[in-house]
């Protein structure tokens, strides 16, 4: 083995495409779910070389907690003191050592070359000796270490799962909720696990190649065997498209909630970037309904056209502020979807730097604008209409939380439906969704990722009596 370091020319691209992605959602918050692609596209990465930047962008932002403790350590000195670019090449080091079958001499080595390139001289020794160091040790001595210094259960099982403490008690409230509180570990260890790519077939408009794995509740979603989903969605023309199985229930629930009657007027609230917009849309279209959807931000708005081109009908995209649409629009709407923004928290295993991006002082103003929405859509709704409220957070504060309010608020006018029951209905086979406990007639449905296979989607049915 050569021992003196390669330069800076020598960076495999694999490893600096996943370092400029690590680095951009460091410094600028960049989406890595949308950076990535780009890059990898950019550098014309071979198909083995993409899948090693995916990885390594993905499984060291995802347990950029964990590997702080063990950098931290190794270096003996808070992570809070070292260089920002130099911390994000010891993170993608250290997640090369201790959690894939890279060599110990090409990762040091590699992110030696690294650190030539965006630090100094000293900054390049510091690094080599710090990697060095973790590779004496193995990966399970490392955890030993890490462990052996947290203090309380929950500091344990955040540190070893890598998710904040504040989202490992927002998801032991959840589970507790509908009776399984003992399911919390299998849910951090879900999260980490990264999900197959996920389909679904426009309903009227398209059907899974023959040889698809079809979803287990779904009834339009699948996986395919072989080739490149991206390939598959352009042959298609868009009418194939990745959509999570959580996603695709949450918007079958209110389009399935009840028939259709001709003519019905249909909005999706806050619609970017037009996922469920689109199937919306082809259910409406096989049943004579109108779908309006609405984004308030201009790029997702465009986000929203483009998404719903391949489906027939004219599926009007206005950009309203949606708080203001019950003002506007009182009462002109049969069907109404509420995708509220939340927290995240509910597909941190694809959006895994979402996690350390969020803190819980950030549910506090998001559970108010979620309010806001949900009333001013229920102002827009027809008596006798149903609106669907959904969010990607298990997060009870952003779920049942604001859905039980706002029925308090709402008082006689509004009544609380079996969403369970219409979700039993929707999907291919019987769904196991736990105890259902609320305040008010009715229940709300919580999918999750260790149970079900997808995001942990929050949904309840409501009508205007």
């Amino acid at each position: 083995m050569n021992s003196a370091p390669p330069s800076s020319a020598q960076v495999q691209p694999a490893r600096r495409v996943a370092f400029d992605v690590i680095s951009a959602v460091s410094r600028d918050d960049a989406y890595a779910n949308l950076l990535l692609p780009t890059l990898i596209s950019r550098q014309a990465l071979n198909t083995a070389d993409a899948g090693l930047a995916t990885e390594l962008t993905y499984g060291t932002l995802r347990m950029r907690g964990y590997y702080d403790r063990v950098i931290a350590m190794a270096a003996n000195r808070p992570v809070t003191d070292i260089d920002p670019d130099i911390l994000d090449v010891l993170r993608l080091g250290a997640h090369q050592l201790l959690a894939t079958r890279v060599a110990p001499h090409a990762a040091v080595n590699e992110s030696v070359a690294l650190a030539r390139s965006v630090g100094s001289r000293s900054a390049v020794g510091f690094t080599n000796g710090v990697l060095r160091t973790l590779s004496r040790s193995t990966p399970e001595e490392w955890k030993e270490r890490v462990l052996a210094t947290t203090k309380t259960a929950d500091d344990r099982l955040a540190t070893e799962h890598a998710h904040p403490a504040w989202i490992v008690r927002a998801f032991r409230q959840a589970l507790a909720a509908e009776g399984r509180p003992d399911e919390l570990e299998a849910l951090l260890a879900a999260d980490n696990i990264a999900p197959r790519v996920n389909l679904i077939a426009l309903p009227g408009l398209a059907t899974p190649p023959n040889d698809a794995e079809l979803n287990s509740h779904s009834p339009f979603g699948f996986v395919l065997a072989s080739g490149d989903p991206d390939a598959a969605i352009r042959h298609e023309s868009g009418r194939l498209r990745v959509q999570d199985e959580g996603s695709q229930i949450a918007a079958l629930a209110l389009s399935r909630a009840k028939p259709i009657a001709d003519r019905e007027r249909w909005l999706d609230l806050c619609a970017g970037p037009g996922g469920k917009t689109a199937l919306l849309g082809a259910e409406a279209a096989l049943s004579g309904a109108v779908v309006t959807a609405n984004e308030v931000v201009p790029a997702r708005a465009e986000l929203v056209r483009r998404a719903v081109a391949p489906v027939p009908g004219d599926i009007q995209v206005t950009e309203l502020d949606g708080t203001l649409v019950g003002e506007l629009h009182p009462e002109s709407f049969d069907r109404i979807l509420v995708d509220a923004p939340c927290t995240g928290l509910g597909a941190l295993r694809r959006r895994p730097e979402a996690r350390w991006r969020k803190t819980a002082k950030d549910v506090g103003d998001l559970t108010k604008l979620q309010q806001s929405l949900l009333l001013s859509a229920f102002a827009a709704l027809k008596p006798g209409g149903v609106l669907a409220y959904v969010t990607c957070s298990p997060h009870l504060a952003e779920s049942r939380g604001v859905v039980l309010d706002s029925l308090r608020r709402l008082g006689d006018a509004a009544e609380l439906l079996d969403t369970a029951a219409v979700v039993q209905n929707v999907v291919r086979e019987p769904v196991d969704l736990g105890e259902q406990q609320t305040e008010r007639a009715g229940t709300t449905v919580q999918l999750w990722p260790h149970r079900h296979g997808t995001d942990a989607m929050f949904i309840a049915l409501l009508t205007k009596v």
